[in-house]
């Protein structure tokens, strides 16, 4: 037995360099092998600049460049696009009304809580009931805001109130996240899962006009919640879902015509 422990200390050194290079190999040619030939062995992983106990960025990757989670939040407007039309209302501005609505949109309403913000054709806070117009709006934007409000249901009847019949809330929250450092630290009260939101929504609207979806795998969320922009990560590698690991979850809200 000892004469053959020379070859068999080659042979798992071959292996081991083996899982090595099949590890680091392109997904699509190293998931074509059983998950212990491509999960890197234990002992053998390189943490990098992840080696931290500290975000690469704590501003949620601002200060580098476009965040990630907005890669997946415009995409799902990008392609609800045709919905924002007619009059439409955002939360804070207009931006995204402009930007994928364009010519469908014959009135833009922004709610503010400021009174003295230039672009505030509204003021109060969604929570409050009576906030908003009854069977105002053709389309609410709503992305990354629902979270930051504690009476979650609450500020969800009173948009859905204010949706025309027929009229569509568009909708994203944070999944996987870091909590805000900044203005929201007082007021980040909540991170959601695809039910969670479902059941949120279906809880004020009828459940056959709610379509809701999750953005986000382990690399991405792995890359936001280090802080790293959009331009530092490859977009390929966003596109992969893996439903258990969502950054982003969305949803398609519409109010049947009654």
């Amino acid at each position: 037995m000892t004469a053959f422990s020379p070859f068999r200390r080659i042979a798992r050194s071959c292996r081991s360099q083996l899982l090595r290079l099949v590890a680091r190999s392109p997904s699509s040619i190293g998931r074509l092998l059983p998950r212990r030939f491509w999960t890197p062995p234990p002992g053998t992983i390189d943490f990098g600049d992840f080696g931290r106990t500290e975000p690469i960025s704590v501003d949620f990757g601002f200060d580098r460049g476009v965040p990630i989670d907005r890669y997946f939040i415009e995409r799902f407007l990008e392609r609800n696009s045709s919905i924002v039309c007619g009059r439409v209302l955002e939360i804070g501005d207009n931006e995204y009304t402009l930007r994928f609505g364009g010519s469908q949109v014959e009135k833009s309403d922004v709610l503010h809580v400021d009174a003295t913000h230039p672009a505030a054709t509204i003021v109060g806070d969604i929570s409050v009931p009576g906030t908003l117009p009854d069977r105002a709006f053709d389309c609410i934007i709503l992305t990354q805001t629902l979270h930051l409000i504690f009476d979650m249901r609450g500020a969800l009847a009173e948009l859905a109130r204010a949706l025309k019949p027929g009229g569509t809330l568009l909708i994203t929250v944070p999944g996987i996240s870091p909590v805000d450092r900044g203005t929201w630290r007082h007021t980040w009260y909540w991170s959601l899962t695809e039910n969670a939101l479902e059941q949120l929504l279906a809880s004020v609207l009828a459940e056959d006009g709610i379509e809701v979806e999750t953005f986000g795998n382990v690399f991405a969320a792995t890359c936001f919640l280090q802080g790293l922009s959009l331009s530092e990560v490859p977009p390929a590698k966003l596109d992969v879902l893996d439903k258990a690991f969502p950054l982003i979850v969305a949803a398609a809200a519409k109010r049947l015509p009654q």
